[in-house]
């Protein structure tokens, strides 16, 4: 193999991965709930406001309101992601806000290490990696099942680059 060859091959990823917060109503299910709470505020809303308890009215459309606000700002904090990338010479760890802004974390593989904090029964609370005097965390929004997933691929994944020195 040729230097230039063993470049690259030190350059491919060995794991690679895109975490996501995890959210149990789709956009489907969020349309149609949107749909059936609006259709009942408004009914509601309409049968309070001409019996001349018009105030009702007005605190059902808050209410409505209120409940679109939330899962929008729901919806939008799960637009965060993390990209996380192990090769031999690199563990690239790029961190994706809500607003698209992005903040890239690397370490040397060899120095790097491998945080997971546990409780008995709970599971996993929280991950890090760290390495020359620099922290990060990862996954914190995932939920148990895929930190303990994920924390046994990416654990696999660093034991796997420094064994082939």
């Amino acid at each position: 193999m040729t230097e230039s060859n063993a470049g690259r091959a030190n350059e491919q990823p060995v794991f690679a991965a895109e975490l996501f917060p995890y959210r149990s109503l789709g956009r489907k299910g969020f349309r149609v709930l949107l749909l059936i709470s609006g259709a009942l505020c408004f009914i509601y809303g309409i049968f309070f406001v001409v019996t001349g308890a018009w105030p009702i009215g007005f605190f059902l459309g808050l209410d409505f309101a209120l409940l679109y606000g939330a899962f929008w700002l729901n919806y939008r904090s799960g637009r965060a992601r993390e990209e996380v990338t192990v090769s031999r010479t690199d563990v690239a760890i790029r961190k994706f806000t809500p607003s698209g802004r992005m903040v890239e974390h690397h370490f040397n593989p060899f120095w790097a290490r491998f945080l997971v904090c546990r409780h008995q029964e709970i599971g996993i609370l929280s991950m890090h990696v760290f390495g020359e005097g620099r922290r990060t965390d990862i996954g914190s929004f995932l939920n148990p099942d895929d930190r303990e997933s994920f924390a046994k691929a990416f654990k696999g994944a660093l034991a796997t680059v420094k064994q082939r020195l």
